[in-house]
Formats: structure tokens, sequence, C-alpha cells
């Protein structure tokens, strides 16, 4: 059990940030990642369609006999991961309630904003997350949609990239928060320029890295952690033409992607 890997799935490139995550903190670890690229983005479709896509990724990754399986995508956690936590014999962790329990950790002043996607943002997902664990606490969400290609293209610390910070978090930094979730897979590559605009004195929340604090104690609870002192191995599939993916994706996981092999899945 220990030495079966961990499953991953989003609807593109943006989950790597957490496999990136892993591979630091938990460097023994043997992973699966599928990027349902030929269905991206999962923001414009239906919860019920997303449902239905994460089933079949779920089903792919149970048939290699992963030991936990990771949503790293908002929009599927805050659509699939009940679901799925229901269904699977195995732990299923999103990255929605890890950020928002370390955004409340976090605050000082009880302000939190949340930025993301539109589809995520929607969602209440994290607002709602957070005022489960404190309802005391003033929540305050921002969309962010250019965040995405900017992050996609390498576009992370030019002047394109900080005036579009600029614009999209204004009112977030009117509202005095002293702490901002990045809720999306993809902003981890923008918080440098995130935290100029925001300043210092604004905690951000990265989900990525709090996700893996999850997956850890999940593995540590169920007695499933990789004791091996060696690296992990890493497998990499996609729905769509491999080129794309391993070129944008190589800059999300901070080395050269390898392997990477096409699958199909329902109606890609």
């Amino acid at each position: 059990m220990q030495k079966q890997p961990i499953g991953i799935f989003d609807s593109g490139v943006g989950g790597l940030t957490v496999l990136r995550e892993i591979m630091h903190m938990l460097p023994g670890e043997n992973t699966i990642y599928v990027g349902d690229t030929a269905r991206v983005p999962y923001g414009t479709k239906s919860p019920e369609t997303i449902i239905r896509y994460s089933k079949e990724i779920a089903s792919f990754l149970l048939a290699r006999k992963i030991k936990l399986l990771v949503i790293a995508c908002n929009t599927a956690s805050a659509a699939a991961l009940s679901v799925l936590q229901q269904a699977l014999p195995i732990p299923v962790i999103g990255v929605i309630e890890p950020g928002a329990k370390r955004a409340v950790a976090a605050t000082k002043n009880g302000i939190i904003g949340v930025i993301g996607t539109p589809s995520t943002i929607r969602s209440k997902a994290y607002g709602n997350a957070i005022k489960r664990i404190n309802p005391n606490l003033s929540v305050y969400t921002q969309s962010c949609p250019l965040f995405v290609p900017l992050a996609e293209e390498g576009w992370v610390d030019n002047n394109v990239a900080r005036q579009t910070a600029e614009i999209y978090l204004h009112e977030l930094h009117s509202k005095n928060v002293d702490t901002v979730v990045l809720g999306c897979t993809h902003y981890p590559l923008l918080k440098e320029v995130i935290s100029s605009v925001l300043g210092s004195n604004v905690t951000l929340v990265d989900s990525a890295e709090e996700t893996v604090v999850a997956i850890r104690q999940a593995l540590e609870k169920h007695q499933m952690l990789n004791l091996e002192n060696i690296m992990g191995r890493h497998s990499y599939f996609v729905t769509d033409l491999p080129e794309s993916f391993v070129r944008t994706g190589s800059r999300f996981l901070g080395t050269e992607l390898e392997g990477v092999e096409q699958v199909g899945f329902g109606d890609t």
C-alpha cells in the first residue's frame, strides 16, 4: 500500500503546481497525473458534466492502484469532491478546504480575500468553507480570469502582469484584507506580482502548499506514507496531444516533463 501511487487530476496544467509541492514535500511518493486537456476548461461546464468527467478520470486512476486521489482543480473540487469521497474506497482530497483552513488560521483582522476563476468565485466554495470554520470572518472575492492565460504564457513578471493585477486587486486592497487565498492552481506562478501589488503585510495562502499538508496528514492517518528513502516515480497522462502540455507544464512543474501519454475518456 505504501508504495502505491498518489493519483492527481486537473482539467489541464494548473494542477502541476500541486504535484510540484508533492515532489518537494513528499519526495518519496510515486504519482500519476491526469490532465484533461481535451475538455479544458472545466469552468464553462455544468456541475453535472464536471462530476461525470471526474468519475471517468477517477476510474482510470483506480485501475492503476492509486492509494489516494487529489482533485488538483478548484472547479472540480467545488463540484465533485463530496461525490467522489462517497463513491471511492480511498481518501479523496480537494484543494479548497486546505486553503480555507489555512486562511482562517492566518488572518489577524478577520478580513479574508479570495481570488479565483469566474466559476470558482461563482461557486462560493471558498467563502462557504471559510464560514463553516468561523462564521464571524468577512470574506471578499475577486474573479481574475486573465491570470490563467498570463501564467500559461509565462507572463508572470512583466508590466502586463502587474497592470492586470493592479486592476483586479484594487477593490480587495481597499477592503483592508490581511489574507488572500490564491484560489486557482495557476496563481502561484503569479505570487510575486500579486504580493507586490497587495503589499508585504498581506499573507498569501497557496492552496497547492496547503493541499500537500492535507495529503501528508491523510497518508499518515491511514499508514500509507512511503517511507522508502528513494525518489518517487511520476507518470503523466493527457486527453489531447501532449506537445502543448509538455511545453507549458514544464514551466508549471519547474522541471522538464517526460513520458507524457495520451488517453481518452468518454467523449474525448
